[in-house]
This record gives C-alpha cells, structure tokens and sequence, in this order.
C-alpha cells in the first residue's frame, strides 16, 4: 500500500483510512433486515414528502446521497422523478433494488462511494441527502459540497436531512478538530441550524427545521432530533 503523500487526495485518502467506516462495516449493519433501526421502514421523509406537496420543488432528475434501502428514491420515482441513488453498501443497495421491484418502480441503484460517482456536471435538477452527511468527516466536507455544486443545475435544489447536535438517536457534540483527537465521529455528527446555513452558505436558504416526528411504522417517516433543511443551487 503506498504511504507516500504526494498531492492533496493522497492526504484525503490517508485521513479517510483513519475515519471512515469501510464498506463491509455497512454491509454489515443492513445485513440484519429485522434489527430496530428507524430508518429500515419503507415510508419516505416527512419532509421530503412537504416539499412537493407545497410545491417547492417539482418531478426532474434527482440524485440521491447514500440511500440506504430505498426508501426516499422510491418515493421520488413515484412521484415521477428519475433517480441515480447511491450507497457505498451492497448489501443496502441489494435490499433497494427488491423494494422497488415489489413497488413496480424504476430506479437506478448505484453502489459506489459518493466521491467516487463519475457525474456529468449540472445535470440534476435535485440532490438529496437522509443521513448520508452526519457520517462525512470534516475534511471530506469540502469534497461533498464541490459534489453538490457540480451536481445540480442553475437553480436546482438540494435538500438534507441529518442529526440534530445532542439528539437522541445520534449527534455527537464534539468539534471537528476532536474527530481527530478522538479518531472518531462517535456515531455521527451532530449539526445546528447555524453550522448548516454556515457550512451551506454558498446556496440559497429556503427552509431549515426539526423533523415531524411520526409514531413509526407510518406512511411518513420522522424521528425526534433530525435537522431537515432545503437549499438553492
């Protein structure tokens, strides 16, 4: 294995090696399809669901960031959108592609690392993102915010759901040089209103708030502690 620094993804991939969960973690975790993880029931984002019944965005192209099991890019082919969903698990994506067969829906499941997705710029109308960005290290950030740049089109959306800081089901309260210290993101990282419009300050503003919580299973998922949050490219 080479471990010579010679430009700065050689340094994004060495610090990737000290804090990034590798694929056969996640694997691993959507290997047990019956463990109580919230988010392994099959109902959409409340909040994305509010954003087309009030219209703030319409059917385009969309891509999802780390779609789990499906759920969100089944809802948005459903509703009429064309969706490229990635998820750096095979296991996970596995599951999505058999959702989407029993709902007799088209979508096109990518397992891939997302700073890997070779994309044609600005070709998407809508990125979204549902627990994807808590698990992104400090120093990837950068990375991911040039991927939602290059992805969307004049004026598209990108909208995003992640842990609240001090939530109960996640949202580590630790700077993000602790990561470093600790060699850790404890689960997840916890975000505030003001750290999202901040790190996000380059788009447009149009909603960030709590999730609705929902009883689960529902027809709408929302969990208590989540940060949802649309923006405009």
């Amino acid at each position: 294995m080479k471990e010579t620094i010679y430009d700065y993804e050689d340094l994004l991939e060495m610090l990737d090696s000290l804090l990034r969960e590798p694929a056969q973690f996640w694997d691993n975790f959507y290997s047990d399809r019956k463990k109580g993880i919230p988010f392994f029931v099959n109902s959409p984002d409340e909040n994305l669901v509010s954003y087309f019944d009030k219209e703030m965005i319409s059917p385009g192209k969309v891509l999802e960031l780390g779609c789990g099991p499906g759920r969100n890019a089944i809802y948005l082919a459903q509703r009429g959108c064309k969706v490229d969903a990635i998820d750096l698990s095979e296991e996970s994506i596995k599951w999505a592609r058999e959702r989407a067969a029993e709902k007799q829906v088209e979508v096109n499941f990518i397992n891939e690392d997302i700073f890997g997705f070779n994309l044609e710029e600005g070709s998407y109308d809508i990125v979204y993102d549902s627990g994807c960005f808590h698990h992104i290290t400090p120093h990837r950030r950068m990375s991911y915010i040039d991927l939602v740049r290059k992805a969307l089109k004049p004026n598209g959306y990108f909208a995003i759901t992640c842990f609240l800081q001090g939530g109960q089901l996640g949202g580590a309260e630790i700077s993000d040089w602790e990561v470093y210290r600790l060699r850790s993101l404890q689960g997840g990282l916890g975000y505030t209103e003001e750290k999202l419009r901040e790190i996000f300050k380059e788009f447009k503003e149009l909603e960030i708030r709590k999730m609705m919580v929902f009883e689960q299973p529902h027809a709408l998922f929302g969990v208590p502690d989540f940060l949802t949050a649309i923006f405009q490219k």
